[in-house]
């Protein structure tokens, strides 16, 4: 028997799904990169960027985002760079506040703009395989700021994200140090709720495999902790700290089973390639975890706010029915007249984010909020309060 020809709502329903599936594929993965002070976030991505950009690999060049507001050079180019829209050794000088206090502050007035940014890289997302954020050396300012959740959330909620938390190998030798990045890249994970990526540096200065050892096996790290100094009292029995980093690797023993670790040498480039591995395997854990997570609570978000909606609706009718029947002349009266109604201008001049890939024109970034660095235009910033 002949197999039926596939009528044309079959066939329209096959390439939509084709369609859908194809412009899923092309999105590019984002990578956010977080990490203690001189950890090498930095040099880390020119490492990837420059691994993107050779020729033997398959993959087409980065979009890179910088975030840090205070940093002097780069070693790359970005593509996004926040100092071009926010002045942050002005930031300080006009809001009279410290070197943090300034980050946090630049970083803020980043955020508000950076629905610009997300129009920008969905732009660009045709064109690249990855997009790269470099985020400031002082980690609790993203990690824990409202801008930093914004951010994450934002572009997460847009393309498969992945952290890869940068850690410096070398400083990880003592126990305690360890112990400590080992929380932070916990309590860092579990906020995000994004697939996480431990990325130990500067592997041509210290091998990682120790650091491997110690996740595969607490005993291992119990005897390390052991023999390191300062672990007994004069007494000779075990301190306070060394009994609680004992039982915190029995506590983060389960948390290793869930975790990717790659050692890279960002000098030298060794381990790039299986960098970008664990990062196409954790893609597949955003898609299969974090999304539909992601549904749920946006739809659970919306029917929050139509609920609240209706019920304002439901209140405002009655009210408004209790007045007119009351006041029935009044309410007759109260009509909108068309003709008085006129359009308005709110007046506020629009931020233009700069990407650097496309060609400058001129006034492009003369704004009360875009300051350019260097710029010779004077702009005082508003005081707070």
């Amino acid at each position: 028997m002949a197999e039926p020809i596939p009528g044309p709502s079959t066939s329209a329903a096959a390439a939509a799904a084709s369609d859908t599936n194809t412009s899923t594929s092309k999105k590019p993965s984002v990578i956010i990169t977080i990490g203690m002070a001189g950890a090498g976030k930095s040099t880390f991505v020119q490492r990837i960027n420059s691994y993107l950009h050779t020729s033997e690999n398959d993959t087409r060049p980065p979009y890179i985002l910088n975030l840090d507001p205070a940093v002097l050079n780069l070693p790359f180019e970005a593509n996004i760079d926040i100092r071009d829209t926010v002045n942050y050794a002005e930031v300080m000088k006009q809001y009279n506040l410290g070197p943090n206090g300034g980050i946090l502050t630049a970083l803020n007035l980043f955020t508000t703009k950076f629905d610009q940014v997300l129009e920008l890289v969905e732009k660009r997302a045709e064109t690249t395989d990855h997009i790269i954020l470099d985020t400031p050396g002082q980690i609790e300012i993203f990690t824990w700021s409202a801008s930093g959740a914004i951010i994450t959330d934002a572009i997460a909620s847009s393309f498969p994200t992945v952290i890869a938390y940068i850690i410096d190998t070398a400083r990880c030798v003592a126990p305690a140090t360890f112990m400590s990045n080992m929380l932070y890249a916990c309590s860092i994970m579990y906020k995000t709720k994004l697939p996480f990526v431990l990325v130990f540096n500067k592997t041509d200065v210290q091998p990682h495999d120790f650091a491997l050892d110690w996740m595969a096996d607490f005993e291992a790290f119990q005897a390390a902790l052991a023999t390191h100094p300062g672990a007994r009292d004069a007494e000779g029995e075990p301190t306070y700290m060394n009994s609680l980093m004992n039982s915190m690797s029995l506590v983060l023993d389960e948390f290793y089973k869930h975790l990717k670790a790659v050692g890279v040498s960002s000098m030298t480039g060794a381990g790039v390639k299986e960098f970008f591995d664990a990062v196409e395997e954790s893609r597949g854990i955003y898609e299969r975890d974090y999304l539909p997570e992601l549904e749920r609570a946006r739809a659970m978000r919306e029917k929050t706010l139509q609920d609240a909606k209706d019920d304002s609706v439901n209140r405002l009718m009655k009210d408004l029915a209790v007045d007119r029947a009351k006041n029935p002349q009044a309410a007759a009266n109260d009509r909108w007249a068309e003709e008085d109604e006129e359009d308005e201008d709110d007046g506020d001049a629009e931020v233009n984010i700069i990407d650097r890939s496309e060609e400058r024109w001129p006034g492009q970034y003369i704004d009360v909020m875009s300051m350019r660095r260097g710029g010779a235009e004077e702009i005082n910033w508003p005081r707070p309060g």
